[in-house]
């Protein structure tokens, strides 16, 4: 079953899901900039965890491409790769490749980007965002604001292009990388998952809470984790 998952084509399935994570954001994004700020309105509330859930959906497409899951095709796979990083707050494919694959490599020493030695949250995030966020991402991002507020209200580019993005890294860091790694893994991958619930770990980070799965088969899209999800509790049954 496992070298099923690892080996299964991911075309066309992996472009048409990528495909549509980025048309969505796009789309709620562009909805959302244009509707009524009230701090009255359910809708606003839902409309920015709505925004948070799609930009950690880019993210999480950009991962795959590092892995080469969004298209057997190179070019294509990388274009994804490039795309989705750079409309997550003008992420760097080139920057965030090497470090995902050290992370993988050097998992929970000191060699991993995404480890901090501290089960503190505020550090380990901190030392987490440090590792990724650039200064060319800050003054891209800021020279983007401005023109884009000549066209659209400041509040609700701060509230749903910004607020959404900054959220995401949370839930990033929360479900794919603290909570899998945190405290003393003695297990070959060094990690932890989340107990087998396909709803909420869609919901809570694209079903990379189920963390070691994806450290022990990185050959598999997000979209398939719960496949090797349920082939691990039929073996471990």
């Amino acid at each position: 079953m496992k070298s099923e998952i690892n080996y299964a084509t991911v075309d066309p399935k992996g472009i048409l899901i990528a495909s549509v994570i980025i048309i969505l954001w796009f789309a709620s994004l562009i909805f959302l900039l244009n509707y009524p700020l009230s701090l009255f309105d359910p809708l606003v509330y839902f409309g920015v965890l709505i925004q948070m859930h799609l930009y950690t959906g880019l993210f999480i497409t950009s991962h795959d491409a590092m892995h080469g899951l969004v298209s057997s095709n190179k070019k294509i796979n990388k274009a994804l790769g490039w795309t989705t990083a750079l409309l997550f707050s003008y992420n760097f494919y080139s920057r965030l490749f090497p470090k995902h694959h050290e992370h993988h490599r050097f998992v929970a020493t000191d060699q991993d980007p995404d480890y901090h030695e501290s089960d503190n949250f505020f550090a380990w995030y901190f030392s987490f965002i440090k590792q990724y966020v650039t200064i060319w991402q800050i003054l891209l991002m800021a020279v983007t604001f401005n023109i884009l507020k000549l066209f659209l209200p400041t509040e609700n580019l701060i509230v749903f292009w910004m607020l959404p993005a900054v959220l995401s890294t949370f839930q990033l860091f929360f479900f794919g990388t603290y909570l899998p790694h945190r405290g003393v893994n003695d297990n070959k991958h060094h990690s932890t998952t989340q107990s087998k619930n396909h709803f909420w770990a869609f919901i809570t980070c694209y079903f990379f809470g189920y963390h070691y799965e994806h450290h022990d088969s990185p050959g598999t899209p997000w979209w398939r984790l719960w496949r090797v999800k349920e082939s691990q509790s039929i073996e471990q049954g």
